[in-house]
Formats: structure tokens, sequence, C-alpha cells
């Protein structure tokens, strides 16, 4: 379904890049490793080249809040493969001080993990819809989260050390609505943008939050790693040509 395409994946070294990564190989696309931690990265190239017995994966070292970095990695795309079919804004990137409790939250970390992620898919998006624009076509898909849709349902969490961060929520909700923005702004450029939001992915949580969050959903509870692949593949695939600024949400139902 993604025969030949090239698709760039941020951060995708992580959990669920490298599914995504997956996802684009077993399709017989061109999957893109675009991650700042180059080290990690090439790490993550060899292992999925091996595991997958493909030479369809490629690294990038990039830094999503970096013009300099991201224009020398479509610089590079474009002189190798000539083409970018599509971009995946995957990363998360965080300051040391992310994650804490809402009372504890101080302004400067609030306003620079605001700018690290929002910031950086803006930039990100910005950088890659001027390629896409002279290309004369493109695909931008973001990675959300449930708690972009719904407030945290934040009884689920009681009795662990986890919360939902409170710069998670404006990050996940304003992706959103930054997607149809630019869906939006490119009218005419032949540039199909469109949010992928999934649920909780499973990565070894307290027992506890599991069955709480599970009573949240319709069947499954917290979802694998792999359950996302068939709606990124659907939306970097020509299936998707016409869907363009929504939202596709994975969660079993959780944010019903």
């Amino acid at each position: 379904m993604l025969k030949s395409k090239v698709v760039v994946i941020t951060g995708g070294a992580g959990l669920i890049g490298k599914e995504f990564v997956k996802a684009v190989v077993e399709n017989s696309g061109i999957a893109i490793i675009a991650d700042i931690n180059e080290e990690i990265g090439l790490r993550a190239k060899e292992d999925l080249s091996k595991e997958l017995n493909t030479t369809n994966i490629d690294f990038v070292k990039l830094d999503i809040t970096s013009k300099a970095s991201l224009n020398s990695c479509v610089d590079y795309l474009d002189k190798k493969y000539k083409k970018i079919d599509a971009l995946v804004n995957n990363a998360y990137p965080r300051n040391k001080n992310y994650g804490k409790h809402f009372f504890d939250v101080e302004y400067d970390d609030f306003v620079e993990n605001l700018g690290l992620n929002l910031g950086g898919y803006f930039t990100t998006s910005q950088q890659f819809a001027k390629y896409f624009q002279k290309q004369g076509y493109g695909n931008i898909i973001n990675i959300s989260s449930i708690y972009g849709v719904v407030a945290p349902k934040f009884e689920i969490y009681e009795g662990t050390s986890m919360t939902v961060p409170v710069e998670y929520a404006a990050i996940k909700s304003g992706l959103i609505h930054l997607t149809k923005y630019m869906a939006k702004y490119f009218k005419g450029m032949n540039i199909k943008v469109n949010t992928l939001t999934p649920g909780g992915i499973f990565d070894s949580q307290p027992e506890p939050f599991l069955e709480k969050y599970k009573e949240k959903c319709l069947n499954k509870g917290m979802l694998d790693k792999s359950d996302l692949k068939g709606t990124l593949v659907y939306l970097l695939s020509d299936m998707s040509k016409y869907v363009n600024g929504q939202n596709i949400v994975v969660d079993d139902g959780f944010s019903l």
C-alpha cells in the first residue's frame, strides 16, 4: 500500500516510532528514522533492518526545534531520494522538569515544554510543507492523544505515582487544532494534514492502573503499540486521498 513512498518519522527510534517504521516497511515503503539521538537512532535502524530483512530503513539526525537541522534533513532526503512523500510528527521532546503535578509546574517549564513539543511540531510541519509545496504534493500526520480530546480521567491514576501532565493536555489539544489550521491553510497546495490520536499504549504500567483503565474502555483496554499501524498505513496510503484535516481516534472507546 505504500510502495516506494518515502516516509519521515520523527522520534522514529521510540516505542511507537519503531512500530511506525515497521508499518511503512511492511507495506513496501521507505522509512526514515529522524531522531535527535544518533546512537539510539542508528541502533534502531540496524535492529529493525535485521528483523525485517530490509534495506528500506534510513536514519537522519534531527532536532525538530531547529530550522537548520530541519533544512539539512530535507536537503539530504531530497538529494538521496528525489522526493519526500510524508511526514509523521511523532517526536516527544521535553525538559527535565516535565511531568510534575499541576501545582508544582513552573511557568518557565510550562512554556519551554510547549515550545519544544507543539512549537517543534509547528516548525517541522512548516519546513516540510515548504518542500511539499514546491514538490506539488505532501502528507503530514500529527500524533496526538485522547487527552487532547477529553479531560484526563484522574481517578484511574489514584494510588500510583502517575499523572497526566498539564503540558501534555495543552500540547495534544493544540496539535489537533493546528492540524485543522494547516489543512485549511494549505488549500490548493495538495498537502494533506491529519491527526492520529491513540489511547493509552501498554508499557509495563502498574496492574491496578491497567485494570482501572480497562474499565473505561469497551473491549481490550490499554492498546499494544502495534494497534496503531493499520490507521497509520491508511492515512499514508492513497486510500485516504480525500481525508483531510481530520482527527482519527484509536482508543477502544476510552474517550466516549
